[in-house]
């Protein structure tokens, strides 16, 4: 593998939610032979790709960033073997389900790496870094400081290599947590203003955030999920958006000179990073502009956690010995007093903060306190009863097949716009969707039309962001769970919670920018759309099947 590639990428250890032991689902229909048991196996070259075994078994390198070694066996039954046609994959066939293919071709990945983020500091770009409040728990476990401590040491260790500016996407996240709030009130007002059911807007709502998720829905599910995914950019793409549409001005620079680095917690935010959606056309009043009809990407590049971790140790810097620089504050979470401020949640808060604000707007109901996700009875019957009884799960590996969800009962006089009453219902049933299996067993509810959720946090990762592939790894003698639980601890420390739709600097961007939530210029900008992938080798497999396959492997959690 390249050279140019941060360790961390030339390591085999890279898996994002799912044990690097899994097999690919895209499945070699038509490939196999007569199931007969092989007697030897025999290996054939063919040009770059080697044939092991008639499923491809591919070592998961953040499950399908790019391909280079791909493995089908040849079975040989008696003295005769099986005809088969060379197998041709490509990243385009990937569908994020667990292993995958990984590495040589070179070119997008070369791009988001630590090579070039130095390389563009030195051409003298504004180079500026995003990081994300995920990265910011894991250094902080790491150094054993607190996440405002690594926030100020970060924006030191940044500026001393150039950086013009270190922001904290919490604060782009307050901004997508209010698109998808409005959102979601529109349609779920929709789907209960018409009884026409052709007419009504998809729910449940799913998160669109995580990018693992996308891409899989995309190439894998095909365009029946696609209407019911969030249109809503991730918090990465829209501070990208932020950055290179508005704040780039203020700061007095122009789009293309501007080189946006995030630091993200997942290797597949490299992938997101992208995306031909997340790219525009640099416009200028009267089209006189040098550069206009140039086209910008949102975000640049992606460095991990551990990629960050390995830049620290390259340039032999005593991270916790470090000087704390001032945030900058233009789109960062820090009030006057000082303190970091945000959502609950450690992968984004979608489920919390839709579900007060849908309580608040559409019944009246002001929640205090925590949200109560709990383990559904009727999703334990393959577990002891015993062991999840009465408690909530508080994260997705101490059961990974569980969904834990929250409800809001109604239990006054109201009328939906049908003048159906709605008295001693459930008005409002959200639930947080982590890991792969959860999340087949959610999109198979969803298409045969018996999922009752209003709005699903779907993550790829059990844990959630807090455990994704690109996080710091745990030290010697440290378990994954330990570490996990370290984090979930840690995330909010010191971090004062607070309502999205307060952010002074959010309303600051409504303002001057965006003008309001939903607003056609925010839809423009801040939202985007999805598309399914269909590829000419790839296997299109009905979800029943899937599911079923997934349901009988046995998975590995981190």
């Amino acid at each position: 593998m390249s050279e140019k590639f941060s360790a961390t990428l030339r390591i085999g250890d890279l898996n994002d939610f799912i044990a690097p032991s899994q097999g690919c689902v895209v499945s070699l229909k038509g490939l196999k032979a007569a199931p007969a048991k092989p007697e030897k196996a025999e290996v054939i070259d063919v040009g770059s790709v080697k044939l092991w075994s008639f499923e491809v078994v591919l070592i998961h390198f953040a499950y399908y960033l790019f391909i280079y070694f791909v493995s089908v066996e040849k079975v040989v039954t008696g003295t005769k073997s099986a005809n088969t046609e060379p197998v041709k994959i490509s990243l385009k066939d990937c569908l994020a389900c667990s292993g995958c293919i990984t590495s040589a071709e070179t070119v997008m990945l070369e791009k988001q790496s630590m090579d070039e983020f130095l390389f563009n500091i030195n051409k003298g770009k504004a180079v500026i870094v995003s990081l994300s409040p995920q990265s910011r728990a894991s250094f902080a476990i790491h150094f054993g400081l607190s996440p405002l401590q690594v926030l100020r040491k970060l924006t030191t260790f940044f500026k001393s290599l150039g950086v013009k500016a270190v922001f904290d996407t919490s604060c782009s996240r307050d901004l997508s947590l209010i698109e998808s709030c409005n959102a979601f009130i529109s349609r779920y007002k929709q789907h209960h203003s018409t009884e026409d059911e052709k007419c009504k807007t998809s729910l449940p709502m799913l998160s669109s955030a995580c990018p693992g998720w996308i891409c899989y829905a995309e190439k894998t599910l095909g365009s029946y999920i696609l209407p019911y995914i969030s249109s809503v950019k991730s918090p990465q793409q829209t501070i990208g958006v932020t950055i290179k549409n508005y704040l780039c001005q203020k700061m007095g620079f122009r789009p293309d000179e501007v080189y946006h680095v995030s630091v993200m917690p997942c290797y597949d935010k490299k992938l997101e990073a992208a995306r031909d959606d997340f790219v525009f056309e640099v416009d200028s009043p009267g089209g006189v502009h040098e550069n206009t009809g140039l086209r910008i990407t949102e975000v640049d590049s992606v460095l991990t956690s551990g990629e960050v971790l390995e830049l620290i140790q390259l340039k032999s810097v005593d991270f916790k010995n470090l000087e704390e620089s001032p945030l900058d504050r233009l789109l960062t979470n820090v009030n006057e007093e000082g303190h970091l401020y945000g959502v609950q949640g450690s992968s984004g808060g979608y489920a919390d903060t839709i579900f007060r604000y849908a309580a608040k707007t559409l019944f009246g109901r002001e929640l205090k306190g925590p949200l109560d996700f709990k383990t559904p009875y009727k999703e334990c019957s393959r577990h002891s009863i015993k062991t999840v009884s009465r408690r909530t799960a508080v994260v997705s590996w101490v059961l990974p097949a569980l969904v834990r969800e929250t409800l809001l009962g109604w239990h006054g006089p109201f009328e939906d716009k049908k003048h159906r009453k709605i008295e001693g219902q459930t008005v409002l049933k959200f639930a947080l969707c982590y890991g792969f299996r959860n999340l087949q067993n959610i999109v198979r509810k969803i298409k045969i039309g018996k999922c009752d959720y209003h709005f699903l946090e779907v993550m790829a990762c059990p844990s959630g962001c807090l455990n994704g592939g690109g996080q710091i790894k745990p030290k010697a003698g440290q378990s994954a769970k330990d570490l996990i639980q370290s984090l979930e601890a840690i995330y909010m420390e010191n971090v004062v919670v607070a309502d999205p739709f307060k952010n002074p600097i959010v309303k600051g961007l409504y303002d001057e920018w965006l003008e309001q939530p939903g607003s056609e210029k925010a839809k423009r900008l801040i939202h985007t759309e999805y598309h399914p992938v269909h590829n000419a080798s790839s296997v299109e497999m009905p979800i029943i099947d899937m599911g079923a396959r997934v349901e009988s492997s046995n998975f590995e959690y981190r």
